[in-house]
């Protein structure tokens, strides 16, 4: 089955939280938070502006992203569980961080 998200929506693979606390404690499932970092799966084409043009998202496939705690819908696809959020719940794109500056280094 192929799903595209319609306009502004973005599909999102939550990343896994760390079971243990800092002090080593193992954190059941049941008292774990939602992690509120995920991968963008799939984007939609954008939304419209004032004068009918699309309008395309800043976030793309593969991204990692940091969006609101309570943002979004839940859903399961393929026994994967999913949210769709809009993009303006997506507080943050998070630099992989391994990016070298082109140019001469000063």
């Amino acid at each position: 089955m192929k799903f595209k998200p319609l306009h502004d929506r973005v599909l999102i693979r939550r990343l896994e939280s760390d079971e243990r606390s800092s002090g080593g404690i193992i954190i059941p499932d049941t008292a774990q938070e939602k992690p509120m970092q995920g991968e963008v799966v799939s984007a939609g084409p954008g939304s419209r502006d004032n004068d009918g043009n699309i309008v395309s998202l800043e976030v793309k496939a593969g991204d990692k992203v940091l969006f609101g705690k309570f943002s979004g819908t839940d859903v399961t696809i393929k026994s994967e569980e999913l949210v769709i959020v809009k993009e303006s719940d997506i507080l943050a794109v998070i630099a992989s961080g391994g990016r070298k500056a082109k140019g001469k280094a000063a």
